[in-house]
């Protein structure tokens, strides 16, 4: 075969933007397809869980206005993969609204396939019953009242409903869920390419310039996919594509570098090999693929657990810094010995000291320097908001009048960058199901929606 199959990735994540110089020079090569990424679990739970994108709206609208235009003046399709950031059906609806307004602001039509990945509780529970669902990593093992107590339980589908889709003839396809190269693979594998390329390919186009360099998460990147091996180009004059760049990426947000688990397999990265082609393009050979004798897809839900409220402040005084572990073991026992008829289960008081093992915690090599100055998250979480407000309170004031050993002002041992000091968060949502479930069918479990949307001409 001696066809290629070229993709634009114009952005890490739609809504990040992209300069449309970049993009520009990407249409000039003539892409077979417009793919992005539009989701990821990285903002953690409370998206999925609220139903929320967090992705802003003028600005995804600014990205998909590009991407539709070129695509329908072009005759190519347009992928989005986990559409508004979590792919649940709030999030799925969100997107299509938008693609309605892009459309109609274009004076266009265009025939539009949405993919749903919700995963109702009734199929979860009876794939658990039947031992289909596994724990994916160090998470417990999934329990009914889990899966009740969840919102928004969606699975990543991979590149077979979205294949089904181009079939049908769908110039967008909106995706909830998806296994993040698969948007960008099906074009591809549709066309007869190697699966294990095509994925490899998706799965350095899905961050789109990231893997240049210098990086960027919104910038344009070029994947152009042969039988035997792919490309990659940064569009942007200012960025290049390194052999170590690529291979960098290659080995990001995975626990072992030589393979690659997926919905239906694993990619073999052992024989790979990263050619430096000129000063702004690599090309990748030597991706296999495993195919797995039972095809699974990850499932992900999210739970709400309680209310948040923080307080955040500043804190610059040497002798208060030395002895703080010890003086917020303290002033927590104070806060709750007001509040006895509290349970444990109710409410947790939390105290992050940014400067001082604030991001790792127990994990911080560095334990050993004394900051003379420390950033401080005061963070209650409760069963009410109002309880949660309360704590907060109580934890704010009583650490800042505490009169800790040596302490030479009475004025206050807290510096608070805002009024009010205290800010009410509302819900708080925690991954509940984060684990793999075992189909028959890589196309059921995602239903297929097709029709033409927009404005007559």
């Amino acid at each position: 075969m001696n066809r290629s199959i070229s993709i634009l990735s114009p952005t890490a994540i739609l809504g990040y933007g992209f300069p449309e110089s970049s993009f520009e020079a990407g249409l000039a090569r003539k892409p077979d397809a417009i793919a992005v990424d539009a989701g990821s679990t990285d903002p953690g739970p409370y998206y999925l869980g609220s139903g929320q994108s967090f992705t802003n709206r003028e600005a995804v609208k600014r990205d998909l206005v590009l991407m539709i235009q070129a695509g329908l003046e072009r005759e190519i399709p347009v992928l989005i993969g986990t559409a508004g950031g979590s792919g649940a059906k709030p999030h799925l609806r969100w997107c299509l609204e938008i693609i309605d307004e892009v459309l109609c602001e274009l004076n266009r039509t265009a025939l539009v396939a949405e993919i749903a990945s919700d995963q109702d509780q009734e199929t979860v529970t009876e794939a658990l019953h039947a031992g289909r669902i596994s724990a994916l990593g160090p998470v417990p093992q999934l329990t009914e009242d889990a899966v009740t107590n969840s919102t928004h339980i969606v699975a990543q589908m991979g590149v077979e409903p979205v294949i089904e889709a181009l079939e049908q003839g769908a110039q967008i396809v909106v995706t909830g869920r998806c296994y993040d190269p698969a948007v960008f693979a099906a074009a591809p594998i549709r066309a007869g390419l190697s699966e294990a390329l095509s994925l490899h390919m998706g799965k350095i186009l899905e961050c789109a310039a990231i893997a240049a360099v210098p990086g960027s998460g919104s910038d344009c990147m070029l994947g152009v996919l042969d039988a035997s091996g792919f490309t990659l180009e940064a569009l942007s004059p200012e960025r290049q594509c390194t052999v170590t760049s690529v291979a960098a990426h290659t080995l990001y947000e995975k626990t072992d570098p030589r393979f690659l688990p997926g919905p239906g397999g694993v990619l073999d990265l052992t024989e790979c090999h990263f050619e430096q082609l000129d000063e702004r393009r690599v090309r990748v050979t030597g991706t296999k693929l495993q195919k797995s004798k039972q095809y699974t897809i990850k499932l992900e839900g999210a739970q709400p657990v309680g209310f948040r409220t923080i307080s955040i402040a500043g804190i610059r005084a040497p002798d208060l810094i030395e002895q703080l572990d010890h003086v917020l073991e303290i002033v927590r026992e104070r806060v709750f010995s007001n509040f006895q008829s509290i349970e444990k289960s109710d409410a947790q008081l939390l105290f992050r000291v940014y400067g001082k093992n604030g991001v790792m915690g127990e994990l911080e090599p560095s334990c050993d320097q004394l900051p003379h100055e420390v950033g401080l998250v005061i963070e209650v979480v409760a069963r009410t908001q109002s309880l949660a407000d309360t704590l907060c309170s109580f934890a704010r004031s009583t650490l800042l009048h505490f009169g800790y050993p040596g302490r030479q002002s009475t004025a206050g041992n807290l510096a608070f960058p805002y009024s009010p000091s205290d800010i009410s968060h509302g819900v708080v949502y925690e991954f509940s199901v984060y684990h793999l479930m075992t189909i028959d069918d890589p196309i059921s479990p995602f239903p297929i929606q097709i029709k033409q949307r927009g404005v007559s001409r």
